[in-house]
């Protein structure tokens, strides 16, 4: 299997940030909507939550070994 260059990367890149956002949107509004009719929290909401948590640690956590791996 090939190596990705610089610019199969970056298109591969840029798709994965328009399908997490489409997913974003989709889940907020379907989370909305669903809240409103049936005033519960429902499985939607649940999942978005728990994608920008995962999400948000997975950036702190290869930040942090990307900067502690340089400074050794």
């Amino acid at each position: 299997m090939k190596k990705a260059d610089e610019m199969e990367m970056y298109i591969t890149l840029k798709s994965i940030k328009f399908a997490w956002l489409f997913t974003g949107i989709f889940l907020l509004v379907w989370s909305g909507y669903d809240t409103y009719k049936t005033s519960q929290i429902g499985l939607p909401l649940i999942l978005l939550i728990s994608q920008n948590i995962i999400f948000y640690f997975c950036q702190l956590f290869f930040r942090h070994k990307i900067t502690g791996s340089n400074e050794e």
